[in-house]
């Protein structure tokens, strides 16, 4: 997320001062305040709305162009608000704020002027403060407008939930829901909200078929269902990919060449591999790191040879790792400069802008790339003015930092949904990072009153095994502060959809995003 430098003028607080970090967020300087004092925290509060308002309106007129959807206009104002109030920390306030019973601020994302004016309005209570000096306290529905949005976009994107579960499900459909409809028909009755085709498997015959048993379920069942359509995008690959005579698995320390065409005898003492997209080997610099095949496998950039990049591999397993074909490469220190449209998008997207009702948009990396999208969609049905919704996958650095830019492009036009891909994202920004930057995608998506989908290896070891494992039975819990959880495809993809279904509806009842729900306690 952008992280943008401003001046704070506490004016009537003169020995308030801001400092700077490195990231640019503002520190002021509380320790010759008198925080539990309330009328030194309803000054900083009146100030600090003043800043937000401010800052806030600058950031929503550069964006307003770009909005056609009325219903959207409020959200990303909102979401300006939210990016104004996250320039400064507020942590000092927050600890202030909570012995006076007040909202420590810690829930504003979907509601930043309302929660802070309902605090400074009660600050103004108990100092005694005339009411004419401070903004209204906001009625009821002004301060839950933010969630009812935020559900009223859910419901645009997945259709209505068949149950009183507010999470929805999605599925990825193996090859099987092809020609098998019950297998179809079975996961809608087990609570399947939205299924997906991976475009970057099977054929238009094949996706047809899918649909069709999609649709004729639906009917059967009265249960609405979702077919959303995930572009492959430039994700680049292993090729084919050769070792040498006598070693058949990869070792820390040994080398890879990768080319840009089929791999011949130049190196016969390296294991070699063709890069599937051969321009990114024009773009990776000596000493970068790239990850193989979901992160098994880890390497730098040794050199640049006429012959392709050198490797050295710095991860493996301790008995070696075999190097596959078709397994995806990852360049986390480089900005990779790819079209996230490929020339096989391309074609897949005549027969997905006409049957998809969500399209799932793979490596976007900035607005522009929505804007490609949209073009592209636009020239296909020139006279429809209600396109399919689209879910752009975070998977990159990049697509971290562009996200309130990517959000704005996208919902101004049509609705939209912002997926966590969790696996390349953590290879990308480092696993130790991804649970921060998870919040921080949660965080924002809710202050624009976007909904979200936890994906990648959920419930896996269900999906795969047919057993869970304790820690991802947690991760599937704390999923219910999306709004969709997707599942991928398996042999135990039914038994997967049952349990989720019934964590997900326990789970509500506790949670609702960041928000405990008190619910009565059965236990003791």
């Amino acid at each position: 997320m952008h992280r943008h430098l401003a001046i704070i003028h506490f004016s009537p607080i003169a020995e308030m001062t801001p400092k700077f970090e490195g990231n640019g967020e503002i520190l002021c300087d509380y320790s010759s305040l008198d925080l539990s004092n309330p009328q030194t925290l309803l000054t900083i509060l009146q100030q600090l709305r003043q800043l937000v308002l401010q800052q806030g309106e600058q950031i929503f007129n550069q964006w307003r162009d770009k909005i056609q959807r009325q219903e959207f206009l409020e959200s990303s104002q909102n979401l300006a608000y939210y990016l104004a109030l996250r320039r400064h920390d507020l942590r000092p306030l927050q600890a202030a704020l909570m012995p006076w019973g007040l909202s420590s601020l810690g829930r504003i994302e979907a509601r930043v002027l309302p929660n802070l004016d309902a605090a400074i309005a009660t600050l103004g209570v108990i100092c005694q403060v005339d009411n004419d000096s401070l903004p209204p306290r906001p009625p009821l529905e002004a301060f839950f407008q933010g969630e009812n949005l935020l559900q009223k976009h859910t419901e645009k994107l997945f259709g209505q939930s068949h149950n009183q579960r507010q999470g929805r499900i999605m599925v990825t459909l193996p090859a099987q829901a092809a020609s098998n409809y019950e297998f179809v028909r079975d996961l809608l009755r087990r609570g399947c909200d939205c299924m997906r085709i991976n475009c970057a498997h099977d054929n238009v015959h094949r996706w047809e078929s899918m649909i069709n048993n999609v649709r004729l379920a639906t009917t059967e069942t009265g249960y609405p269902c979702k077919i959303l359509m995930d572009l492959g995008g430039p994700k680049p690959r292993i090729g084919m990919a050769i070792a040498p005579s006598a070693q058949q698995r990869i070792f820390r320390g040994d080398c890879l060449l990768l080319t840009d065409g089929l791999p011949t005898t130049i190196c016969s003492d390296c294991f070699q591999a063709q890069c599937s997209l051969p321009e990114v080997l024009e773009q990776v610099k000596v000493g970068v790191r790239v990850w193989i095949d979901d992160g098994r496998i880890g390497a730098r950039v040794e050199s640049i040879t006429p012959d392709g990049v050198m490797l050295r591999i710095t991860h493996a397993g301790v008995k070696g790792c075999k190097l596959r074909a078709d397994k995806g490469l990852n360049f986390p220190d480089t900005d990779l400069e790819l079209s996230p449209l490929t020339a096989k998008d391309l074609r897949d997207l005549d027969f997905v802008a006409t049957h998809a009702d969500i399209i799932g948009y793979s490596f976007v990396q900035k607005a522009t790339d929505i804007q490609l999208l949209q073009q592209e969609l636009q020239a296909r049905l020139p006279d429809n003015t209600n396109m399919a919704a689209i879910v752009a996958k975070i998977e990159t650095p990049q697509a971290v930092r562009n996200l309130p830019e990517l959000i704005v492009q996208a919902a101004g036009k049509q609705p939209l949904g912002i997926m966590i891909a969790r696996g390349d994202l953590a290879i990308e920004i480092g696993y130790q990072r991804l649970a921060e930057i998870q919040e921080e995608i949660l965080w924002l998506c809710q202050a624009a009153h976007i909904p979200v989908i936890w994906a990648t290896q959920v419930l896996e070891n269900l999906v795969k095994k047919g057993i869970p494992s304790r820690a991802e039975m947690t991760d599937a819990a704390m999923a219910e502060r999306a709004e969709c959880v997707m599942l991928n495809k398996g042999p135990f993809i039914m038994d997967a959809v049952t349990i989720l279904d019934d964590v997900l509806l326990r789970m509500q009842a506790h949670q609702q995003k960041k928000t405990p729900q008190l619910r009565a306690l059965h236990s003791w």
